[in-house]
């Protein structure tokens, strides 16, 4: 009689051992970590040193039982308190990993972006910079290492944390690719402009106003320029030219920097966008108002607002009256 409860009991054993909790108060993380060409001794000691699981001996016996050491799947693991090993094993084996949320927003320069990403997915920000300067791949999407950052347009993407860089720009591209409708590029011919144009432009109408509703006003300065022959002179691509996005006054020795970026300095769009543009931004460019506008200056009233005038002398009316108040705000 004695044998058989001894029997029963270890059978309880067992069974608790397989499928009863096996996270305790040790527990300091809900997801775990497995790098690409992880080993299962580098897994097994994150499970125990991450306080993962509460008895390292039950998991390992059942995790190799199930040939899990030969199964080892990298990625980001939900692994919930109380989980059993049962259900902790069939996951890291199956691959089942929880999808990560990338909310892009703007990035002015590519290591903007290689820090944001490098930060929440598995490839470091060697690897990613390293993707965004190879021209030879770059070109099999459509793009090159100045127009590389074009293919990134502002949304809430979902990724695997081990998702390669190549992958990553691939499924950007693949969602640039999908924006660009026949409706899109037909309204971007009809204004003379490659979707690649637009995007450039419209990150220049990007840091030239944060107002959305004016946007394609803005956007229909650069328009009337382009068509003039005139440069941009776009005060925002001088700060991506020199790097000093803090910029409140662009001077003389800002103007003289010689950058294929600045264009005081040289006609036409600049080689690459100087940010990410928003959408809004987009649409301004391919829907901007006809206007006869050349000329544009931020309002007086630091509204953010702008006032804009179709010819020279109106528009240094407008620019002494800006200057006239940045000096009395002792703004430099």
């Amino acid at each position: 009689m004695l044998s058989l409860l001894l029997i029963a009991g270890a059978g309880s054993f067992v069974y608790y051992k397989i499928f009863g909790p096996n996270t305790g108060d040790m527990h300091k993380g809900e997801y775990l970590y497995i790098p690409t060409g992880a080993s299962y001794l580098l897994v097994f000691d994150e499970l125990i040193n991450g306080g993962y699981i509460e008895d390292p001996a039950s998991f390992d016996i059942l995790a190799k039982r199930a040939n899990y050491p030969n199964n080892i799947k990298a990625g980001k693991y939900k692994v919930p308190k109380g989980i059993s090993n049962y259900d902790l094993i069939r996951k890291l084996r199956s691959g089942k990993q929880e999808p990560v949320k990338l909310v892009i927003n703007k990035f002015r320069t590519k290591d903007d972006f290689v820090q944001f990403v490098a930060a929440q997915l598995e490839p470091d920000s060697a690897a990613l910079a390293e993707m965004l300067n190879d021209n030879e791949l770059l070109k099999t999407y459509g793009f090159d290492t100045s127009t590389a950052m074009a293919a990134i347009i502002p949304d809430t993407y979902e990724f695997y944390w081990n998702t390669g860089a190549e992958k990553l720009y691939s499924r950007l591209a693949s969602y640039y690719n999908r924006y660009w409708t026949e409706e899109r590029k037909q309204k971007a011919y009809a204004k003379s402009l490659t979707p690649l144009q637009v995007m450039v432009l419209a990150s220049i109408v990007e840091e030239e106003t944060n107002k959305a509703d004016e946007r394609p006003t803005v956007a229909s300065v650069y328009m009337n320029r382009l068509k003039l022959g005139m440069k941009l002179q776009a005060d925002p691509t001088v700060k991506y030219a020199v790097n000093d996005f803090t910029l409140r006054r662009i001077l003389n020795v800002h103007l003289e920097y010689d950058s294929p970026y600045n264009t005081y300095m040289y006609a036409g769009l600049p080689p690459g966008p100087i940010t990410t543009p928003s959408k809004s931004s987009i649409d301004a460019v391919l829907n901007a108002k006809e206007t006869d506008y050349i000329y544009f200056c931020a309002k007086e009233d630091f509204s953010g607002y702008h006032n804009f005038a179709s010819n020279y002398k109106d528009h240094m009316k407008n620019a002494r009256a800006y200057q006239k108040a940045l000096n009395e705000e002792g703004i430099k």
